[in-house]
């Protein structure tokens, strides 16, 4: 048997973690099985679903690194198959027509409510005669299609994440809707049939999916029955969790894979994190993984039944291992859009080995990519702004002569390298009679407008040029507390 498994999102919002994690998960289980992963788009609901939500889905899949092996493979254009399989329920008396009301639906749970009940369908039109249809639809009304659902009857299915689950018919509401009312015939199908038929279709061999879905999965196993095909294997993963243990929402913050990147996330950590979201490696010293390396190690035996909880402090550590081991020539690409919506003005092209050398510096202090814009601001601007520790080191007696004497020193120098400039601030040191950590502390200023930061020497050669250099000693010979 070749295992298919398959990720289904609805593209009425953008790509949410919850899903992605799902997709990590149904694409490890595949790649270790060598088997498919197949894509498809829920988009029957029409007043929802939109293009653009399509779009940073596949765009989202596709960043992260999760290539199907089929698809996409839309909903919206299989609505004849289902309308047909709907009637194959009618035809085997499976499923019937429901002319019940809203109000009269309402009526009977505010009853059920008063009686202390919880809320389900009693099933009243599950044995219309057809003299009663008639009389519905003479008077207007429409119908919607229901699946009969025994109360008496047991579902069982062996979970390869929470072992043996048992739900009885009783629990799942009464009778359910399959396929909206329509003015002829039938409607749209509704979520739990309409991924039945596709997953038959498709040849779906195990279903995986948010542990949300269990009491779905229950109502799914007898769609399954009633159309004489064999039953998927299941696997409820668990939810993804806030600090606090509830279901991480937009109320947390970022949830969609498009704003992670956007943030500053590079995509093979997002990724890497996802993985740990539930599952635990064969070595539990091992945090960093590629997909590739991560399908190798991967079963449902280690993926856990409790809730994740999404740290970002982990995030944020595993993100800055990837781009402090990053190549430079990568680092820069991945940066040059951040610089250039910051407004940072050079030549992609011309300035590429300048670009190189700011990313190569400022790399190991990166914990996002996001961070690189306030990072390597002082390589781009002309003038900085001056820290009120930088203008106390600036104002300290024999700064000025310092500074001075620097910019003598670079009118003399031809070239300048990292052995040119320790030999100038060892002349000027010797010069002006002063230590080295004065030097140091009002060239750092000078330059950098702080006194903290990255490599002053690197920064210097980097500001050197661009000839900026010159321009920041000359200001910060201006300044005074």
């Amino acid at each position: 048997m070749t295992v298919r498994v398959r990720i289904a999102p609805s593209p009425t919002g953008n790509l949410h973690i919850g899903t992605a994690r799902t997709a990590v998960f149904n694409w490890l289980f595949a790649r270790h099985q060598r088997g498919q992963f197949i894509l498809r788009i829920e988009d029957t609901d029409e007043e929802r679903s939109h293009p653009e939500y399509t779009q940073n889905i596949l765009d989202g899949l596709s960043w992260l690194g999760l290539n199907w092996d089929e698809g996409p493979i839309f909903q919206s254009k299989r609505l004849d198959v289902y309308k047909q399989k709907v009637q194959t329920l009618l035809d085997k008396g499976l499923a019937y027509r429901c002319y019940s009301t809203e109000a009269e639906l309402e009526e009977m749970r505010a009853a059920q409510k008063a009686r202390g009940e919880a809320p389900r369908y009693d099933n009243r039109h599950r044995n219309l005669t057809p003299e009663q249809q008639a009389a519905f639809e003479t008077e207007g009304r429409r119908s919607v299609i229901r699946f009969k659902i025994e109360d008496e009857r047991e579902i069982v299915w062996n979970d390869m994440v929470r072992d043996q689950m048992v739900w009885r018919g009783s629990d799942l509401g009464g009778d359910m809707v399959i396929a909206r009312a329509a003015e002829n015939g039938i409607g749209q199908p509704l979520y739990n049939f309409a991924v039945v038929v596709d997953d038959i279709d498709m040849k779906i061999t195990h279903v995986i999916r948010g542990e949300d879905h269990i009491a779905n999965t229950a109502k799914q196993i007898l769609l399954y029955e009633a159309f004489s095909t064999p039953i998927p294997e299941f696997a409820h993963t668990p939810l993804i969790l806030n600090m606090e243990g509830r279901k991480l929402s937009k109320r947390d913050g970022v949830t969609s894979i498009s704003d992670f990147k956007q943030m500053g996330f590079v995509a093979a950590a997002l990724v890497n994190y996802m993985i740990l979201l539930g599952w635990s490696p064969p070595d539990s010293t091992q945090e960093i993984f590629t997909l590739e390396e991560a399908a190798q190690l991967f079963s449902f035996e280690r993926v856990n039944r409790a809730g994740a909880k999404f740290d970002w402090a982990k995030l944020d550590w595993l993100n800055s291992q990837y781009l402090h081991n990053m190549p430079v020539a990568k680092l820069t690409d991945l940066l040059i859009p951040y610089w250039q919506e910051a407004g940072y003005e050079f030549d992609p092209v011309s300035d590429r080995s300048w670009l190189e050398q700011v990313a190569s510096l400022i790399g190991p202090s990166l914990t996002r990519l996001q961070d690189a814009i306030e990072m390597s601001r002082l390589f781009f601007i002309k003038s900085v702004d001056y820290s009120k520790d930088a203008i106390e080191q600036l104002s300290q007696a024999g700064a000025d002569t310092v500074l001075q004497g620097i910019l003598t020193a670079l009118d003399d120098a031809t070239q300048l390298t990292e052995a040119s400039t320790q030999e100038i601030i060892k002349q000027v040191t010797k010069e002006k009679n002063v230590k080295k950590g004065l030097v140091m502390r009002s060239l750092r200023a000078a330059l950098t407008g702080d006194m903290h930061g990255p490599d002053l020497v690197q920064s210097w050669l980097i500001l050197h040029q661009r000839d900026l250099d010159r321009h920041r000693l000359q200001q910060a010979l201006r300044v005074r507390g």
